[in-house]
């Protein structure tokens, strides 16, 4: 159903058993995928593309321009991926500094008030929670969760199955499987909750656990507890995904001392 009441331009694509509501807003240049479905006074700005089985709540702002001074109108887009769920007040920036631009990837599930900033690349199955606020620039694995009132700063980066607490400040990375906590962040263990959801075998959930002693709770350089994790545990898609996004980012992530370091 599609209400002669909402905004669509001409350019716009839509797709097939697409719902839009009265008061909704399709801007030009716009592709909104097979059985999606946009609320009342959401708004898909130029340049956008929402996926198939997408819904996107009253209020919500997908495809704003950035917030940034560096843009000065030049090409940013924006791509929500299939199985989306955008609640509502949600405002999502375009990106105009990656030839991506932002990316929300699938089944991610945004929920109310949260920003999502420029050049954001955010991979599939995630929880943005209640009042989440993301400069530009960040980049987030799948299946993590950010809980309400966290707010991430530019540049940042953070792992697969990741829990950031509720309120907590992030500047800099977080790496694979852990809980970060408080503020200052601090690391508060390991996400295995969330990974027994997820299907992870207790031997696979005691290695992070091993792994995450020689970084965080050994008194040792972030340098020497790699080396350690490589002599201590079996390789396996999960140990090098550690590995390989700790040295991806110099040995720099959140919550390790700087005298460690």
């Amino acid at each position: 159903m599609i209400s002669p009441l909402a905004h669509i331009d001409p350019t716009a694509k839509i797709g097939s058993d697409v719902t839009i509501l009265p008061f909704a807003f399709i801007d030009a240049n716009t592709v909104i995928g097979d059985g999606s479905v946009i609320m009342p006074y959401a708004s898909i700005m130029k340049n956008t593309v929402i996926g198939k089985r997408t819904k996107v709540y009253n209020g919500a702002i997908v495809g704003a321009e950035p917030q940034d001074f560096r843009w000065n109108g030049q090409p940013a887009t924006c791509t929500i991926g299939d199985d989306c769920v955008i609640r509502e007040n949600v405002i999502v920036n375009c990106g105009f500094m990656s030839q991506q631009g932002t990316v929300v990837g699938d089944g991610s599930f945004v929920m109310a008030t949260s920003h999502i900033g420029h050049d954001c690349h955010i991979k599939g199955k995630n929880v943005i929670g209640n009042g989440v606020t993301m400069a530009g620039n960040i980049e987030i694995g799948e299946c993590t969760i950010l809980s309400s009132n966290s707010v991430v700063h530019e540049g940042s980066k953070i792992g697969d199955w990741v829990l950031i607490k509720g309120g907590c400040r992030i500047s800099g990375n977080v790496p694979p499987y852990v809980i970060i906590a408080h503020n200052p962040a601090s690391y508060f263990g390991i996400n295995a909750h969330i990974m027994r959801k997820g299907n992870f075998t207790d031997e696979q959930i005691d290695n992070v656990a091993k792994a995450y002693r020689h970084v965080y709770q050994c008194g040792t350089s972030v340098f020497n507890a790699l080396q350690r994790i490589e002599a201590d545990i079996d390789n396996s898609p999960i140990r090098e995904n550690i590995l390989s996004f700790i040295r991806g980012n110099n040995l720099r992530i959140v919550a390790v001392p700087v005298d460690l370091e």
